[in-house]
């Protein structure tokens, strides 16, 4: 089932009796087509607006205005247990006083006309489902007695009963423990295969949307800052926002300018960049971006190295950089190619990304440029579907780009002499 949301907007009124005026915008001016039978992520921090997005696709809220459509049919008025829609909340939500099997089969007991089932036919579909999410050898257990991985797939076989034409996840992991965590995501998304219903799955976990979802949807502020494949997304990001949120280590973030086709972070010139004209910019690395090298063009204090295993983590540190230490990670054989106080790295075209200093959005150099317009016409070829936020980005009062590096800010916190 395709589902189309077209300038979907949620604003919640002030509370405060002083300032009327103060509306959250919730979701603001939201548009997209979620192909049918695709898993999508709707990803971001918290307050970014993707669970307000996701309970107005249900229905449990009204939107302020826009239209959600599933398939051609207006579904923006329509009740919650209308739509065809199967929910899963981040608390499982079982009845603590019923079985497994009565847990999964209270949604058909509740179906009424022409929907109405045979007792036979529910029972059926009930062990179908349970067998589905590999629960059916627990059916006469309570929720009291299963793991959270198990509840949690009791709450899935809920949602799927009903044969859904949309299923609707928000935050499912949220309460498990890592392992559980691996294994249930990998679970949904064999299930989501499995059945070809088009899925929504909320997370504020980059890790755990870019693995499972086929497309991602990264927001903030209510406001769609980039969509897409997932790692079209982490290769290719719009803004700086994007490039921050997405990747584990995070990105490193230098204050650099492009002064005569040649990019500077501090005083060091790092990489030749022809044909940007000469501004301040972000530069963003990704630790995968360095190559170690005796005669590296980019200088750091070393800290310390983190050995994980076949790859080798360096953190160091810049006098440029945002981040308090600069994470680089490299193949463990360069190990001994390490020493002395300071490390010297070359950096890698495709993993370093320049954004403007006053707008953050992406200044592409070199390659980047016709890679970036290739990707995009193969994508428009296959009819994938892809979004970057254009324009001003949306801040708080206090998300401004910062000004201060992180050696700056260290000096801030210890060169204070103590008042007597």
């Amino acid at each position: 089932m395709k589902v189309v949301l077209e300038h979907l907007t949620k604003i919640f009124p002030s509370r405060s009796k002083k300032e009327k005026n103060a509306e959250v915008v919730a979701v603001n001016d939201f548009n997209l087509e979620i192909p049918d039978g695709k898993l999508i992520g709707l990803l971001g921090p918290s307050g970014c607006g993707k669970s307000t997005t996701l309970f107005m696709i249900s229905g449990l809220q009204e939107p302020t205005g826009g239209k959600i459509y599933f398939g051609d049919d207006d579904v923006t008025k329509l009740a919650p247990e209308n739509r065809g829609i199967g929910l899963v909340f981040q608390n499982y939500a079982l009845y603590p006083h019923m079985t497994v099997q009565q847990n999964i089969l209270f949604p058909l007991q509740n179906l009424k006309g022409k929907e109405r089932l045979s007792k036979e036919e529910m029972l059926k579909r009930v062990s179908e489902v349970a067998k589905l999410v590999q629960i059916d050898e627990y059916m006469n257990r309570k929720p009291s007695e299963l793991s959270g991985g198990q509840q949690q797939r009791v709450a899935i076989a809920r949602a799927l009963v009903k044969m859904p034409r949309v299923l609707l996840l928000d935050e499912p992991l949220s309460n498990l423990d890592a392992r559980l965590r691996l294994q249930t995501r990998e679970e949904i998304r064999r299930i989501q295969r499995d059945t070809q219903i088009t899925t929504i799955f909320v997370t504020h976990d980059q890790e755990e949307a870019m693995s499972i979802s086929d497309y991602i949807v990264v927001m903030k502020l209510g406001v769609v800052m980039q969509a897409g494949k997932p790692q079209w997304v982490y290769d290719d990001p719009a803004n700086l926002f994007v490039a921050k949120f997405l990747g584990t280590p995070p990105i490193n973030v230098f204050k650099g300018k492009v002064q005569g086709g040649k990019l500077y972070i501090g005083e060091e010139d790092v990489f030749d960049v022809p044909g940007v004209e000469d501004q301040d910019v972000y530069v963003g690395i990704r630790p995968e971006g360095f190559l170690l090298s005796a005669e590296g063009r980019l200088s750091c204090t070393l800290s310390g190295v983190d050995v994980m295993g076949r790859d080798v983590s360096v953190v160091s540190t810049n006098g440029a950089s945002f981040n308090p230490v600069v994470r680089s990670i490299i193949s463990a054989d360069e190990l001994k190619n390490i020493s002395g106080d300071t490390v010297r790295f070359n950096l890698k075209e495709h993993k370093v990304f320049l954004f403007n200093r006053e707008t953050e959005s992406r200044v592409y150099f070199g390659g980047q440029s016709a890679a970036h317009a290739e990707k995009l016409a193969e994508m428009e070829a296959e009819g994938t579907f892809h979004a970057s936020h254009e324009g001003a980005l949306p801040r708080e009062a206090d998300d401004k780009p910062k000004t201060e590096t992180a050696a700056s800010r260290k000096r801030g916190l210890f060169g204070r002499k103590k008042s007597r």
